[in-house]
């Protein structure tokens, strides 16, 4: 019954039918959830509803597959276990949504279905170009599991889908798209009026996919992002000009600021800090990454610990703080740039960031 449901709702990728437009019937949602040597997992036990929208307890539905003792049993089940989920979340989203599958992408939106198609057909691109594109860096993410994305309508339903992530207080940063790597890893994003504008988050996102096996800081994670997305989705309207975002750069970066850098936390705030975050991993990558090999030693190292520093000295022979320096041209030999981890447990630089790992700020207007 539970196959027979989730090959109607969500046909596969061969079928030549068109995808339904009908959601299932409270009645006919996934429930039971059956594995060989485990008892039943009564799935919607373990939906957590906010603002309308479920999601699973991700870590209750991990400990019963633990349980399974055949490997490709787990994986099966776990695929199932997501697309049981997005059944639920597209009921809960309305019947205009759709979900649509090709390869190991699914694409849960109201996107006509030409566009949801090749949504997905862009993701499995996509995902190849970026682990030539990083070779020795990137690597199409391991085991169980498909690549998920949702296109949500409008802002309000944005926001009220991926709050759940974030700390319960505190101003946050607006962002076009989110990998969040709770539980089942997924990428999330707003509706645009053209594919093509959602193409560069889509990117961007499965670029942190692809690097979610190396424990490097977050500069350096968006940093690849940022400039993945651009090679591979050019052509994009920047807000600022070359030399006004430098001429910001100037103003707001200093000792105390880089800091905030180094540990991720400038990735989060509500102010300009966020866009010159982004900028400024963007540009420190573009710098280190000319010699190709070295830098990927460097980015196989790199340790969010202490942002990256002893990689960079060992792999690159570069102090990060005296590069930054050098780009804005700071010379005060006072100034100490470099990452400080024991700076790190002062109460300024310790606010907690958001549950998901990566929020991509808007770069178009």
């Amino acid at each position: 019954m539970f196959k027979k449901l989730l090959s109607r709702i969500l046909p596969s990728e061969e079928s030549s039918q068109p995808v339904e437009k009908t959601a299932a019937s409270p009645a006919e949602l996934p429930r039971m959830i059956e594995a060989a040597g485990v008892p039943p997992l009564d799935f919607e036990e373990l939906l957590i509803v906010e603002q309308g929208l479920p999601v699973p307890d991700w870590d209750a539905v991990m400990e019963w597959t633990s349980e399974i003792g055949d490997a490709a049993g787990r994986d099966r089940v776990w695929g199932e276990m997501e697309v049981a989920w997005l059944v639920h979340l597209r009921a809960a989203l309305g019947a205009h949504y759709r979900l649509v599958r090709r390869g190991s992408a699914i694409v849960l939106s109201s996107l006509d279905g030409v566009e949801a198609v090749a949504a997905a057909q862009f993701m499995n691109a996509a995902q190849q170009q970026i682990v030539k594109v990083l070779g020795g860096v990137a690597q199409a993410p391991e085991g169980a599991g498909h690549d998920i994305l949702l296109v949500l309508d409008d802002e309000d339903t944005y926001y009220d889908y991926v709050a759940r992530y974030y700390p319960d207080e505190g101003e946050f940063a607006f962002s076009g798209g989110m990998f969040i790597s709770h539980g089942c890893g997924h990428f999330v994003t707003r509706k645009a009026r053209d594919l093509k504008e959602i193409e560069p988050t889509i990117v961007h996102e499965l670029t942190h996919g692809s690097l979610g096996h190396l424990p490097i800081p977050l500069w350096l994670n968006e940093g690849l992002a940022v400039n993945t997305e651009e090679r591979l989705s050019p052509g994009q309207t920047q807000q600022h000009t070359a030399r006004q975002r430098d001429a910001m750069h100037r103003k707001f970066w200093n000792a105390r600021t880089i800091q905030e850098f180094w540990t991720g936390h400038s990735y989060s705030r509500p102010d300009e800090g966020n866009m010159l975050s982004y900028d400024l991993g963007r540009l420190l990558v573009r710098h280190l990454s000319a010699d190709w090999p070295r830098f990927a030693e460097f980015a196989n190292s790199a340790l969010t610990d202490d942002g990256g520093a002893a990689a960079a000295r060992e792999a690159l022979g570069i102090d990060l703080g005296e590069l930054v320096k050098a780009l804005f041209e700071v010379d005060d030999p006072q100034q100490n740039w470099s990452p400080q981890p024991a700076l790190w447990a002062q109460e300024a630089l310790t606010e907690p960031l958001p549950a998901q790992r990566h929020c991509h700020a808007p770069v178009t207007m």
